[in-house]
């Protein structure tokens, strides 16, 4: 019941996702007698989905509070605690972000070894997509955070890039050893000694995530949720002013003819939809969160990031990971004390 034109785009969403994803089956919480109409125009859909009726909802106002007290009960509640029951291999809403992470942190809790649960997700780039967290969860870090929030980056790549040895980097204020404050430095300390299953480069900058210079970004929540909200809105500002441009003319107008199939395939990879699907990473259960705005087709893509994360079990992959850190960490102390 989530999103701007829920629950209509979430329904079509799912029909595609149906579509594409032959194997996976549905539980849609929320109101039925909005839900049952709109799911009888997909037979595919109909037949793999179970309608959960609730007339509670979490509204796009409500605090992370509120929700907590008020909304254990709503299509969002009922579709986390599917997950921390079994009943779903995870969960996916356009709802709320605020409340969405407030509830699956309390209800799911955080997986052992980690101490916070980051916002991760895929962006475009210049040679394809890359992994960025935390877009908001935590304003503040400590290096152990960025440690883990790398250690859980990693495991995405793998997972949905199918990258076996990614590379991750920390975003800084430069690429030089001597430069960033000191959590930063410490967390790039700790990670360039660990032995972990990934391709550790050191610092990026900021224009490095438009190159796509690597496939994972780590930083705390403030610097994330800045950087993609400038991505986000740099790229609306150039495709404002190249429609402008193209329709500034005649001559404009004919050469747009020309340019229209690569202009098409730019959009295609710029559109947000096509990249949907921000995920809660370092919980006991898997939460993704869809734009508000997103079309069918972006929640659909939403789903497909869902689907690929539970088939390859992801949270396995971050424990071992995990596991393999600590031992790397408990061998300095040891180290250190001799």
């Amino acid at each position: 019941m989530g999103g701007d034109d829920a629950p209509q785009i979430v329904i079509e969403g799912a029909s595609i996702a149906r579509e594409r994803l032959p194997d996976v089956r549905f539980m849609i919480f929320g109101d039925e007698t909005q839900i049952a109409p709109l799911v009888t125009k997909y037979p595919l859909l109909k037949e793999s989905c179970e309608i959960i009726h609730t007339d509670k909802i979490v509204t796009a106002e409500e605090k992370p509070g509120q929700a907590l007290r008020r909304g254990r009960e709503s299509s969002m509640g009922l579709a986390i605690r599917a997950v921390k029951d079994g009943k779903a291999c995870a969960a996916v809403s356009a709802g709320n972000t605020g409340a969405l992470m407030a509830m699956s942190k309390f209800m799911l809790r955080t997986m052992p070894g980690i101490d916070r649960p980051a916002l991760a997700s895929l962006l475009p780039t210049s040679c394809g997509e890359s992994i960025m967290l935390d877009l908001g969860a935590n304003v503040e870090c400590t290096e152990d955070n960025l440690v883990q929030f790398a250690i859980m980056g990693a495991a995405f790549a793998r997972t949905v890039l199918g990258l076996a040895n990614p590379s991750v980097a920390l975003l800084n204020v430069g690429v030089e050893e001597l430069k960033g404050n000191e959590i930063i430095k410490n967390a790039d300390r700790m990670l360039r000694d660990a032995n972990l299953p990934m391709d550790y480069v050191g610092f990026t900058e900021g224009h490095g995530l438009a190159n796509g210079d690597v496939d994972v970004v780590v930083t705390d929540g403030f610097t994330g949720n800045v950087a993609l909200k400038t991505a986000e809105g740099t790229a609306r500002m150039i495709a404002g002013m190249l429609k402008e441009a193209l329709s500034d003319s005649l001559m404009s107008k004919i050469g747009y003819l020309f340019a229209k199939p690569a202009l098409s395939g730019l959009k295609d990879h710029l559109d947000p939809n096509n990249h949907n699907g921000a995920v809660f990473m370092g919980l006991n259960g898997l939460v993704i969160k869809s734009h508000g705005s997103a079309s069918a087709s972006g929640f659909a893509s939403a789903i497909g990031v869902a689907a690929d994360m539970a088939s390859n079990n992801l949270a396995g992959k971050i424990i071992r990971d995990l596991e393999r850190f600590d031992n790397y960490a408990e061998e300095v102390i040891e180290d250190k004390a001799v």
